[in-house]
């Protein structure tokens, strides 16, 4: 006879597949490259889809604005962030990056469009925001020193990235950056609930005993 053991909250700092991990975010970040290319062929003027403050024609472009970018320099300035950040983002797995992700575009998103300056807001940078935040944050809620740990190496590397959600080079949507990172941790706080939920159903679970 056995019982069944408590799991604590995953504690993980790489992806459970980091193959399919990799994939993703290679396929998401070729997406990325994709969009700029057929703007510039076309030429489409697709940037002129993303976040128009205020504006209820421009509330779809909460939907569009992370995958465009003002020019082949914007988007390779975003590209190294967002291949690290997202394949970390995935370490318990591809569903909960799929819900951190959408939590962060979102907020990002409708804070632009709440206080964003006026003009056009396009590109991925909001997204690379709230995974660092999501990822410096995760180790507290966790109270997992590994987590800890790698989030100081990230804050060592891409800590001047902080600095963007402050008011500073004219042209650069500050707004994107602070709501993208108010998104990250806004998602980190729900994913802390969800594990604390879950290991308080495993622990007041009656035990299995196997015939």
């Amino acid at each position: 006879m056995s019982t069944s053991p408590v799991k604590a909250p995953s504690a993980r700092v790489l992806p459970p597949n980091p193959a399919q991990a990799g994939i993703v975010i290679g396929a998401f970040t070729a997406l990325l490259y994709l969009v700029e290319l057929v703007d510039v062929i076309l030429p489409a003027q697709l940037d002129q889809n993303g976040i128009i403050p205020r504006s209820v024609s421009g509330l779809d472009g909460i939907l569009w604005a992370p995958l465009l970018h003002g020019g082949w320099g914007h988007l390779i300035g975003n590209t190294l962030p967002f291949l690290v950040l997202g394949f970390l983002a995935m370490a318990n797995g591809l569903g909960q990056w799929v819900a951190v992700t959408a939590t962060i575009w979102v907020v990002s998103g409708v804070g632009v469009w709440l206080t964003g300056a006026p003009g056009v807001t396009v590109g991925a940078s909001g997204i690379c925001f709230g995974w660092l935040l999501f990822l410096l944050v995760r180790g507290l809620f966790n109270r997992s020193a590994v987590q800890l740990g790698v989030a100081a190496a990230l804050l060592l590397y891409w800590g001047t990235m902080l600095f963007g959600v402050l008011p500073g080079n004219q042209g650069i949507s500050w707004q994107g950056h602070l709501f993208g990172a108010v998104g990250g941790v806004l998602a980190a706080w729900f994913v802390a609930r969800a594990n604390k939920g879950v290991a308080k159903r495993q622990a007041t679970a009656p035990p299995v005993f196997p015939a």
